[in-house]
C-alpha cells in the first residue's frame, strides 16, 4: 500500500472515531454511580437510538392493530413493549459484544467498549446479560400465550445474529429479521394470531432496516475490510444510493400496504407520505464517505418511527 493509501485509512478512521456514538459524557452517566457506567454503556442505555428503531415496530404493530378496530392502542402494552425493547436491546448489545470482542479491540470506533477495554470481564458481561433476559421473559409473561410463543421464536434471530457478518455481505437482513419481529408481537398481543397486515408491517420493517443499517455500515467499512468483516455496505460501495432507493420505496410502498390490509385510510397514508419525504432525505443528502453524515442519517430514523406511529394514532383520533 502506498503512503497515500496509508494516510488516507488512518485519517478515515480517525474520522470515524471522532464520530462515535459512544458519549462517556450522557445524562444516564453522568447520574448513576461510577460502578454502574460500564454496564449502562454496555447496554447502550446512552445511545438510544438502537432502542427506538426496536421499539417503533411494537408500537407500529400495536397500533396497527388497534387502529383496525378502531380503538386507541392499550397504554399498559405500550410501556411494556418500551421496556421490553429497553431490556432486550441491551441484552442483545451485551450478546454482540461478548461474541465481537476481539474485533471490537481492533476497530477505532468500537475499541473502547466496555469489553475490549477490560473495564467489564465477559464473565461479568454474561451475567449481565441474564439479568436483562429475566426482565423481559416478566414483561413478555404479561401477553397471551401466541405472542410468548412468538416471542421465544425471535431468540433464535437475536442470539445468530453477531455470527451473520462472519459469513455474508447481508447482516443486515438479519438484523432486520431480528430488530422487527416487534411488528409481529405488537398485532399478536391484541389479536393472539397473525395476518396479512402484520406480515406486510413486518417485511417493510426489513427494508426499512436494509436501508438505515447499510447506512450505520458505512462507517466502519475501512476498518472492517481490513479485518474481514462483511457488510451490505462493504457490498454497495459507491453504488450505495441506488440500493438505498430501493430498500426505501420499498419501506413505504409496503407500509402502505399494510394499512390498506388493515383498512386504513387518509391519516395513515398521509404518515406513509411523510415518512417517504424524510427517507428520501436521508439518501438525497448522504454523503457515505463521511461518518459523521453517516451517523446522523441513520439517528434520524427516529422521525420514521414517530412519522408512522402518529399516523396509526390519527386513525382512530380522526375516526
Amino acid at each position: 500500500m502506498t503512503r497515500t493509501a496509508h494516510t488516507t485509512t488512518a485519517a478515515t478512521t480517525q474520522a470515524a472515531a471522532a464520530a462515535s456514538d459512544i458519549r462517556r459524557d450522557h445524562w444516564t452517566l453522568r447520574v448513576s454511580p461510577a460502578p454502574l457506567r460500564p454496564y449502562l454503556r454496555l447496554a447502550r442505555y446512552d445511545r438510544p437510538i438502537g432502542t427506538w428503531l426496536l421499539l417503533f415496530p411494537c408500537w407500529w404493530g400495536l397500533g396497527l392493530a388497534a387502529a383496525a378496530a378502531g380503538a386507541w392502542p392499550n397504554w399498559f402494552y405500550v410501556l411494556l413493549f418500551a421496556i421490553g425493547a429497553l431490556v432486550m436491546r441491551g441484552a442483545g448489545c451485551t450478546f454482540n459484544d461478548l461474541v465481537d470482542r476481539d474485533f471490537d479491540a481492533k476497530v477505532a470506533r468500537t475499541a473502547t467498549r466496555p469489553i475490549p477495554s477490560g473495564e467489564v470481564t465477559p464473565r461479568q458481561a454474561a451475567a449481565f446479560m441474564a439479568l436483562q433476559m429475566l426482565i423481559g421473559l416478566a414483561v413478555l409473561l404479561q401477553f397471551n400465550l401466541f405472542s410468548i410463543l412468538l416471542g421465544l421464536a425471535s431468540l433464535a434471530l437475536v442470539f445468530t445474529y453477531p455470527f451473520m457478518k462472519r459469513i455474508t455481505y447481508w447482516p443486515q437482513a438479519w438484523l432486520g429479521l431480528t430488530f422487527n419481529w416487534g411488528a409481529l408481537m405488537g398485532w399478536a398481543v391484541l389479536e393472539g394470531s397473525l395476518a396479512l397486515p402484520a406480515v406486510l408491517l413486518y417485511v417493510a420493517g426489513i427494508a426499512w432496516t436494509l436501508g438505515y443499517d447499510t447506512i450505520y455500515a458505512h462507517q466502519d467499512k475501512e476498518d472492517d475490510a481490513l479485518i474481514g468483516v462483511k457488510s451490505t455496505a462493504l457490498k454497495f460501495g459507491a453504488a450505495t444510493k441506488p440500493w438505498l432507493v430501493g430498500f426505501y420505496a420499498l419501506t413505504v410502498a409496503l407500509l402502505a400496504a399494510a394499512g390498506l390490509a388493515a383498512g386504513l385510510g387518509l391519516p395513515y397514508l398521509v404518515a406513509c407520505s411523510a415518512v417517504a419525504l424524510h427517507l428520501a432525505w436521508q439518501v438525497r443528502t448522504l454523503d457515505v464517505d463521511d461518518p459523521q453524515n453517516c451517523l446522523d442519517r441513520f439517528r434520524s430514523n427516529r422521525w420514521v418511527g414517530w412519522l408512522l406511529f402518529a399516523g396509526l394514532l390519527a386513525e382512530t383520533a380522526l375516526a
